[in-house]
């Protein structure tokens, strides 16, 4: 897929004030510094679509971006803030949660995870959460260009051995960089297979 237009729409802490069209979404969440913000910016050839920054947990709306006018990219707030009060976490929580459990236009997730960590219990929870709640998701493994080679491939093997203790498949997974752009093409193929799947379902019904 190549990004020929990517356009901020709206930004909210209400589901119902989310666009109203049936374009599909795919959401974008991750815990605090996992570097959302330049992994969107990096798979909508953009420099700062989305914006980044130095301080964690700056993302603390539902952001909504249209990408080539099919799809729409979801930036959402991460779980596990640094730097806000409990009251507030416990909002962005609870929208965050309203937005997943209520938005029928959600196609699937991109769980962000820091590739040079070990399986972290909050994101074990949330991927939990998610496949109780019947939503679909990916994981998007990021800072790749921090381990060499043969480290990635230990770490993604770690992380999905930990996942088979719980699950009995994996969900698609992604290897990226921000930074090298590693990753960009597979993440957007993945995206465009889905989109077209979804076509061939709405035309037949």
């Amino acid at each position: 897929m190549k990004i020929k237009s990517a356009e901020f729409i709206v930004s909210n802490s209400e589901v119902s004030k989310c666009p109203k069209n049936n374009m599909p979404e795919y959401a974008f969440i991750g815990r605090s510094n996992v570097g959302k913000s330049s992994l969107i910016n990096m798979i909508t050839d953009r420099k700062s679509l989305a914006k980044t920054s130095g301080r964690p947990g700056k993302t603390q709306l539902i952001n909504h971006f249209a990408i080539n006018d099919t799809w729409y990219l979801v930036d959402l707030p991460g779980y596990g803030y640094a730097r806000v009060s409990k009251s507030s976490k416990q909002k962005f929580q609870k929208f965050i949660t309203d937005y997943f459990e209520k938005r029928t236009q959600l196609v699937s997730a991109f769980i962000l995870v820091d590739i040079r960590h070990k399986p972290q219990p909050i994101d074990l929870e949330f991927m939990q959460y998610l496949g109780e709640s019947e939503i679909p998701f990916g994981i998007i493994f990021t800072k790749a260009d921090k381990l060499k080679p043969m480290a990635i491939e230990r770490h993604v093997d770690e992380y999905c051995k930990e996942l088979l203790n719980s699950w009995e498949e994996l969900p698609p997974y992604f290897v990226t960089s921000s930074s090298k752009s590693i990753g960009k093409d597979d993440v957007l193929d993945f995206i465009e297979a889905t989109n077209e799947e979804i076509e061939q379902l709405r035309a037949k019904q």
